[in-house]
């Protein structure tokens, strides 16, 4: 799965991949479906670490978006894509449906005008609701709301599971993934020919060290292609796609251009306990502004409650840490919305940076004489949109000129349940039978099991850290945080994947 460095191997990719977030998985599997050797190169030790983890996880309809952006078209489909693929691989979602609540006279009177974007956008099912009936479906919600917009196909969707889902898709039909590996430097010049362009191919991958090229055509190898320096090594690559979210610009830079900043847009939010879970049955939504959607209160598929985000632009692209003014203006709000919130126990803060540039729509640009494409600026609406931003870089491509042959092998994967509307291993009693470890629970608060663990630390892109098995598997995700079994997960995860606890601990 991680690639070596490029000393003794010779041949280019004929795409390689910055950024595995989950528009840049999303495009890797896209592009696995085809014959095409596709490399990704990742900045961090995981996939989906960044914006892709920590955001509202709300699968979009689309129905508030700007009419006639790229941004509307892509998240419309990709609302559609998202929702049926999720069925198809195992991707958490619940459509739950969400209120768009107005509080006061100016936020109602906004309401007809959201109505009519909504149907501009395509989306016809919103629907008007009285304040009897917003009342009747949330009990719970703070006295004085005078309205809401119904919007029937909002969901919740896990953010975890989708990148991960995406990026083992491309893994296991034989795309290389290369973590720890920021693009630090690109150069273009003559390729050689031989087998590979990046380094060892994925365990499992079709492809294999005697030279075979069974999976996809091999590229011609006359004309150029990129050098990739990485901390890594140097990786050679036909075409480049850059996918590198909250590092696109730089990337873009080193292309030569200077097409948009991106200007880190941080929100932190609040995460509550499982008890607080039967306050709320939709995802209850703010009249949004012109700079953003607002701090929303929703369930969430693992079981809990999420408030937030904030928004404040900040200069650092690392500026993740939590602030006293954020949290304390979250529960303040959360107060005014969900008045009960003030009673119940958090369970976690996290925060994300969202990519902001200056422009108000996606940032997807096709240079069919560099064989470079750029994906930026796709904000909060990514998760929902991957699906249908990987198919507008497939057709990109294609039409740039890189020859694109579907497969007829392609291997689709089915990714283990972590969401509260499915059964879960320690409740399936097929599982259990065919292997006591799935009922044997080690992290109590998420019911967590052993052989889950096992599972995650041995997959096609393997937990290679606490965090990412969080992210695999819930465990330490609880209420106690791993306070009581963090020591026997990390034992279990070190021995299952032959890593030492020092270097478990140290990848954090």
């Amino acid at each position: 799965m991680i690639a070596a460095s490029t000393a003794d191997v010779e041949d280019a990719y004929d795409v390689a991949v910055v950024g595995a977030g989950v528009v840049g998985a999303a495009i890797a599997r896209e592009l696995a479906r085809h014959c095409l050797r596709v490399l990704v190169l990742e900045a961090a030790s995981d996939v989906g670490t960044g914006t892709s983890k920590a955001n509202t996880a709300i699968l979009h309809t689309g129905f508030d978006a700007k009419p006639g952006t790229l941004e509307a078209e892509l998240v419309r489909r990709g609302h559609t894509l998202l929702a049926t693929h999720a069925a198809e691989v195992g991707i958490p979602v619940e459509r739950l449906g969400a209120l768009l609540v107005a509080w006061n006279e100016d936020e109602r009177a906004a309401l007809p005008e959201i109505a009519a974007r909504a149907r501009q956008n395509g989306y016809t099912a919103v629907r008007d609701v009285d304040a009897g009936e917003l009342y009747a479906r949330e009990p719970a919600l703070a006295s004085g709301a005078l309205a809401a917009l119904e919007i029937p196909d909002e969901s919740i969707v896990c953010p975890f599971t989708t990148p991960l889902a995406f990026a083992t898709d491309a893994v296991v039909n034989g795309a290389t993934l290369v973590l720890d590996a920021p693009l630090v430097g690109v150069a273009r010049g003559a390729i050689a020919t031989g087998r590979y362009g990046g380094g060892v191919a994925p365990q499992g991958s079709a492809e294999s060290g005697d030279g075979d090229t069974s999976q996809g055509r091999a590229a011609s190898s006359d004309g150029d292609a990129y050098a990739l320096r990485t901390p890594r090594g140097e990786f050679r690559a036909r075409w480049v796609v850059n996918a590198a979210g909250l590092g696109a610009d730089d990337v873009d830079r080193l292309f030569g251009h200077a097409r948009f900043t991106v200007a880190p847009r941080r929100g932190e939010l609040i995460v509550f306990d499982k008890l607080a879970r039967p306050l709320l049955h939709h995802i209850v939504l703010p009249v949004p502004t012109a700079r953003t959607k607002g701090v929303l209160v929703s369930p969430t598929v693992l079981g809990n409650l999420v408030l937030g985000p904030t928004a404040e632009d900040v200069p650092d692209k690392h500026a993740t840490e939590s602030t006293r003014a954020g949290l304390d203006a979250l529960m303040r709000h959360g107060r005014r919305l969900l008045p009960a919130l003030a009673d119940e126990e958090v369970t976690a803060v996290y925060v994300g940076l969202r990519a902001a540039t200056e422009h108000g729509d996606y940032q997807i640009h096709v240079d069919p004489d560099q064989r470079y494409v750029c994906v930026a600026g796709i904000r909060s609406t990514g998760l929902t949109a991957s699906m249908a931003i990987a198919e507008r870089v497939r057709d990109g491509l294609r039409d740039a000129g890189l020859a694109l042959e579907p497969r007829d092998d392609f291997r689709a994967v089915r990714m283990p349940n972590i969401g509260e509307a499915s059964p879960r291993p320690h409740a399936r009693a097929d599982l259990i039978a065919a292997d006591p470890d799935y009922g044997r629970i080690v992290c109590h608060c998420e019911r967590v099991t052993r052989r889950e663990i096992v599972d995650a630390a041995r997959a096609a892109i393997p937990a290679r850290s606490l965090d990412g098995l969080r992210r695999r598997t819930r465990a330490t995700l609880g209420r106690c945080q791993g306070f009581y079994c963090a020591a026997a997960v990390t034992r279990l995860v070190a021995a299952a994947s032959g890593r030492t606890v020092a270097e478990l601990l140290g990848a954090q």
